[in-house]
């Protein structure tokens, strides 16, 4: 082989060998899927790699359209490039020069489906779209009912913790949470719970009192661009027991006791006087007895009349039936 055929192959065999490396240089991280609610915005993560060293921002050109058609361009720099249903809707979050792509999509419509890819172009080096990493959104109507953790049963008098929260894809305007009841306690966390995702809380803390058994508590929550959803729940408040729940009915029970005995008392005594007055010589019982007494010796020669009478009907019966 000859000195210059040499050359060639070697040539060709480092092509080859860059052509690979930069290649494989040349990758992207999209979230593939994220479900979005219409009217609100979504935050498509996205990074991405190049080869050669790291570059500013201002070296770094962002492009992001459809995977069907590389000239629909959702966003550009320059907004004339960019398709008219996408106008004044997309921003670029991500920082270029920390080879951050975040792009974010305001104002979502029921059409914002995509797949959406990035691009990059490096003037100093070249330009590579990512059509192997695109995301696809899907945009819903109604947003997730949330979530409201409690206790089942409150006690009266004891500082009570409630936590209401949602899920979002729009993290530079979160949704807003209120309760029915008063704010003031509320604290609002938002965070980042990964794959397009972010979560949205809030921790009331209240004192409940009797007076708050049977009523609802409810949780609302706004979401940016005027959608919003609400979730009530009962509240049981259980009485506080302490001492007077204690002495109060056992006052109760003791009085009533002592007013029973206490009239108890005094029948039994009237009672046991008016039977001593019976049995006593001046008593009615007395006069009464002498009373009969007198009466039956009134009426004994009456009865002895009477005896005598019936002797002699007996006797002259007797006669006859002789």
């Amino acid at each position: 082989m000859s000195a210059r055929k040499r050359l060639l192959f070697r040539w060709l065999c480092l092509q080859v060998i860059f052509s690979t490396v930069f290649s494989k240089d040349w990758e992207a991280e999209v979230e593939p899927k994220i479900k979005a609610l219409v009217k609100s915005c979504v935050v498509v993560p996205c990074t991405f790699n190049y080869p050669g060293t790291q570059l500013p921002d201002s070296r770094i050109r962002a492009i992001w359209h459809t995977q069907k058609k590389g000239d629909d361009i959702i966003y550009h720099e320059d907004r004339t490039k960019v398709l008219d249903s996408f106008k004044g809707r997309t921003t670029l979050l991500g920082r270029l020069g920390q080879k951050n792509c975040t792009l974010e999509i305001d104002g979502v419509r029921d059409h914002d489906n995509g797949p959406f890819c990035f691009r990059a172009e490096i003037p100093t080096l070249d330009k590579y779209s990512f059509t192997e990493s695109c995301v696809t959104i899907f945009p819903t109507e109604d947003p997730d009912k949330p979530n409201l953790e409690k206790k089942e049963f409150l006690e009266e008098g004891v500082s009570t913790s409630f936590k209401c929260s949602t899920r979002h894809t729009c993290p530079s305007h979160p949704p807003t949470i209120t309760w029915s009841f008063s704010n003031n306690e509320a604290i609002v966390n938002n965070r980042d719970i990964g794959h397009g995702i972010w979560e949205v809380e809030s921790f009331l803390t209240f004192t409940p009192s009797e007076k708050d058994t049977h009523t609802e508590l409810t949780c609302t929550i706004n979401f940016y661009g005027g959608k919003h959803s609400t979730i009530q729940t009962p509240l049981y408040v259980k009485r506080k027991e302490n001492i007077f729940h204690i002495i109060i009915p056992v006052a109760v029970v003791l009085g009533t006791a002592l007013l029973f005995g206490v009239m108890c008392f005094f029948m039994s005594r009237k009672y046991k006087q008016q039977i001593q007055e019976l049995q006593s010589g001046n008593g009615i019982w007395s006069r009464m007895s002498r009373m009969s007494q007198r009466n039956r010796q009134r009426n004994q020669p009456d009865l002895n009349m009477a005896n005598l009478w019936s002797w002699t009907a007996a006797l002259a019966f007797s006669c006859k039936m002789f």
